[in-house]
């Protein structure tokens, strides 16, 4: 018996792709999608010459695709999308007609594909190559020869090193926050130089306030762009804010996602305590849907994506970390974009661990209309708060605009099937979606109905009867859905009336 179909997708593999996996000849198809691979695409891979579908979407993967891939005539379908690779695509059919959205949020590939630029003469690149080669070698000589003198120096004035390794250390280097410690602090000139870039915090450079700090653009002396949250003073001794401070710190210190804010580190002073996070200048979903202009760009593609990326990163927090976190926070506001429009959750000030086996009590001081109806009452936490707001949040995508007369009719609606008959029925789908926008088409159209769906049963006022945040992204990341066909007579009514989740 031969292994046809390997699918080891959202498992958060690290390091390498293993080449054991290039002796799986028999192997059709191949998906290593939603993980944290890392280095070069094994040159091996060229002997599975019997796969018909390979997905490496979604990891860190670099370097240029294996020449070998050239010989695989069988590949049909390739997924590459949001890695690292550059250099020119093989000259096989499955990536010349390949559709842009799996080439795209790559480091620089080339080739013959729509929508990429032609790549340099072949001999270039193999002159760059050799170059390459040489200068590693050189590099590798180098490198041991400095370790031996560094050795001997080491040796030679032991004591005095030994005298100094608390003192500040001056470094210089491309990513100023590479060289910050294992418990987040910046050695102390990095803290003077985010200071400074703001100069000293000056409202010029303000671009939101958060609900415990206020965040501003900085940009280093070695052109490095961050963003910078500054703790809000507190009349009540610090000890909200500093609440929050520390929860926020505590979590993304936990967590690794590519739709995640990243932080960079923090600094905890009596004068000045903040948060350095990477800069997303696509700004926020708030913001970009209150533009006319921007929200004409985030076509439905890129609004389908965002609502997946959204599931993908809370179905992450919830159910694949130990123990599970819940943001308890999730809005337009706190969702950030960079240039591609690429999803990131922020502002993790009211993030908990959940205790599990055990109740976990929360206070209501939320962002107002993203809130479960049953905080108001028992103020008991659990992800089907989460979920509750991720449904707020894809209505407001499709919508273009929050409307909580709709999310309080479909909220009750949902919760009682004696309703349900005459709720919506007479109002299309596409009646209520973002006006700004053309109707939905196709494959797209289809997607954006069942994500329609899924507000229904996330917006339930019983939180035993909404889904999991992994039931909806798994239910997404399904993209044959089968209702592009009659999306425009679908109402709201009929999506009600339907059990998105039926086998």
């Amino acid at each position: 018996m031969r292994l046809l179909n390997l699918s080891l997708s959202n498992n958060r593999l690290g390091e390498n792709i293993p080449l054991e996996l290039s002796q799986l000849h028999g192997l059709e198809s191949l998906d290593l999608g939603k993980n944290l691979l890392s280095g070069k695409i094994p040159e091996q891979f060229g002997e599975l010459q019997r796969l018909e579908t390979l997905n490496l979407s979604h990891n860190e993967l670099s370097g240029f695709i294996p020449s070998s891939f050239d010989n695989m005539l069988a590949l049909s379908s390739v997924h590459i999308s949001y890695n690292q690779l550059e250099g020119p695509l093989p000259n096989i059919k499955a990536f010349r007609e390949a559709p842009s959205n799996s080439l795209r949020g790559n480091k620089g590939l080339c080739g013959n594909a729509t929508s990429l630029k032609a790549c340099q003469h072949h001999g270039v690149r193999r002159k760059k190559e050799k170059k390459l080669v040489l200068l590693t070698v050189l590099l590798v000589f180098g490198f041991l020869l400095l370790f031996l003198m560094a050795l001997g120096i080491f040796l030679t004035f032991h004591k005095k090193v030994k005298s100094t390794t608390k003192e500040p250390t001056q470094v210089n280097n491309e990513n100023v926050f590479a060289i910050w410690s294992y418990d987040g602090k910046m050695v102390f000139e990095n803290v003077i130089k985010a200071i400074k870039a703001t100069e000293n915090f000056s409202a010029k450079y303000c671009i939101g306030e958060g609900g415990y700090g206020t965040v501003y653009r900085a940009t280093l002396p070695n052109g490095q762009v961050i963003a910078v949250k500054k703790l809000h003073p507190s009349s009540d001794g610090d000890s909200v804010n500093r609440k929050g401070f520390t929860s926020e710190i505590s979590t993304l210190t936990e967590i690794r996602h590519h739709n995640i804010v990243k932080l960079y580190g923090y600094c905890s002073h009596p004068r000045h305590s903040f948060l350095v996070y990477e800069f997303l200048q696509g700004g926020s979903l708030d913001k970009v849907l209150a533009s006319k202009e921007e929200a004409i760009e985030l076509n439905w593609n890129k609004r389908v994506e965002i609502i997946q990326g959204l599931a993908d990163a809370l179905s992450y927090m919830n159910h694949d970390c130990s123990p599970p976190i819940i943001h308890r926070d999730i809005s337009s506001k706190n969702v950030l974009f960079d240039l591609e429009y690429v999803t990131h959750i922020s502002d993790f000030g009211t993030a908990i661990f959940m205790k599990i086996d055990s109740s976990n009590w929360t206070s209501v001081a939320r962002t107002f209309g993203y809130v479960a109806p049953e905080l108001a009452h028992t103020m008991e936490v659990n992800e089907k708060c989460d979920v509750y707001s991720f449904g707020v949040l894809t209505l407001e995508v499709t919508m273009g605009k929050h409307t909580s007369d709709l999310i309080s009719l479909l909220s009750s609606s949902s919760s009682s099937l004696s309703s349900s008959s005459s709720c919506g029925h007479g109002i299309l789908l596409k009646e209520v979606l973002d006006q700004r926008l053309s109707p939905p088409a196709n494959q797209v159209a289809a997607q954006v109905a069942v994500a329609a769906k899924l507000v229904f049963a996330c917006l339930n006022a019983s939180p035993m009867s909404r889904p999991t945040i992994h039931q909806i992204a798994m239910k997404l990341s399904n993209r044959r859905p089968s209702l592009q066909n009659e999306f425009h007579l679908i109402t709201l009514g009929e999506l009600l009336d339907t059990n998105c989740f039926a086998s």
